[in-house]
């Protein structure tokens, strides 16, 4: 917390405020220093009069100015934001050792701080309150009709669907090639093929993108029986990264009612891949780091960064 202590007391203004202090407690000794010495030092009773009457309003004036100053400067000095019972903790404050020993300033950080968490859970209750989850009945006593539980509809999506959305993304970047086999029934699974830099299987649930796996372009993505290879990962590194980053882009593109969207924006990020071993990391400018190039692209701008740069 930036604002441990809020505070907001002019020392400068407070310094000033003593002065005036010691200057209107000598002006009002003054005035009563005149009273008590009456009339002297003329020698007729109107001489004396007018001096004494005199004399007297002048040190009033004074009185009057230093009192007025006083006022100006309390306004100035301010007071703290809030008062803290810290009761008999608040005799920490008159230890010396302060700057070695901070309990005051550390025991007001905590009551401030604790203060703003009960704030902000009172008004966090009031709107939990305001949106109540419980399901009762309506006021008038009449029960309400249950509504039927709707149906997944983006899990039986035709598969002639399903292909012909496939199809349009393989015509939109030349430079990737896709594969479609329904090895396991209606469920899709891609074998999509980046230039000569990678290879990525993409296990698919209807239209919904399940799980990737990147490899290097001369590694074997097949079992021994001719089906795709969904269960081992990558000999190399590099390609484990970007099979952890293509996991962290499926969380990221997520729009259950347009799942056609969805495939195509990662389609779009996965193509950013083609200049894996040539794109420099746009934070440090190198190609290299660890050994590892920049195996990152940002969601947005598809930009190069190492795993370390990103962040």
């Amino acid at each position: 917390m930036a604002d441990v202590i809020n505070v907001t007391v002019n020392l400068e203004a407070f310094s000033q405020a003593i002065s005036a202090i010691q200057a209107l407690h000598s002006s009002g000794s003054r005035v009563f220093d005149c009273l008590k010495d009456g009339m002297r030092n003329k020698e007729t009773l109107e001489g004396r009069e007018k001096a004494f009457i005199a004399h007297f309003q002048d040190n009033l004036h004074v009185v009057n100015r230093d009192l007025n100053e006083l006022e100006r400067l309390r306004n100035l000095v301010g007071k703290p934001s809030e008062n803290h019972p810290l009761h008999n903790s608040g005799l920490l404050s008159l230890d010396r050792v302060q700057d070695k020993t901070p309990l005051y300033s550390q025991l007001l950080q905590a009551y401030k701080w604790s203060n703003k968490l009960q704030y902000h859970a009172g008004l966090a209750s009031g709107l939990l309150n305001q949106q109540s989850l419980k399901r009762s009945a309506n006021q008038m006593g009449v029960s309400a009709k249950r509504r039927p539980k709707a149906q997944p509809t983006t899990l039986v999506l035709p598969p002639q669907y399903v292909d012909d959305v496939i199809s349009r993304i393989d015509r939109m970047f030349p430079e990737m090639s896709i594969h479609l086999s329904r090895p396991n029934g209606t469920s899709a699974m891609l074998l999509v093929t980046l230039g000569n830099v990678l290879k990525v299987i993409v296990i698919m649930r209807s239209l919904s993108i399940d799980r990737t796996i990147a490899k290097g372009y001369n590694e074997n993505v097949y079992t021994e029986d001719g089906k795709l290879d969904i269960w081992s990962k990558s000999n190399y590194q590099v390609f484990q990264k970007v099979t952890d980053h293509a996991t962290t882009a499926l969380l990221h593109y997520q729009l259950p009612q347009m799942l056609d969207v969805v495939v195509r924006s990662f389609m779009t990020w996965l193509r950013s891949y083609i200049k894996l071993f040539q794109a420099p990391c746009q934070r440090c400018g190198k190609f290299l780091q660890d050994g590892l190039p920049p195996t990152w692209r940002d969601f947005r701008t598809l930009e190069a960064f190492h795993d370390t740069c990103r962040q």
